[in-house]
């Protein structure tokens, strides 16, 4: 059960990754370059409950 799975270069697809910004949701994809850069650069961190 604990195999990985490889799909043919053919069948993989770019995950989309989005993030919340200003209060709202938007793909990284549609930021500008200097956006993009920063967002590459941010320190992810889980909050404790």
């Amino acid at each position: 059960m604990n195999q990985a799975m490889q799909l043919p270069e053919a069948q993989r697809q770019r995950c989309e990754v989005w993030t919340r910004v200003m209060g709202y949701h938007r793909p990284v994809a549609a930021f500008n370059p200097g956006k993009q850069s920063e967002h590459r650069e941010r320190q992810h961190f889980c909050e404790p409950k």
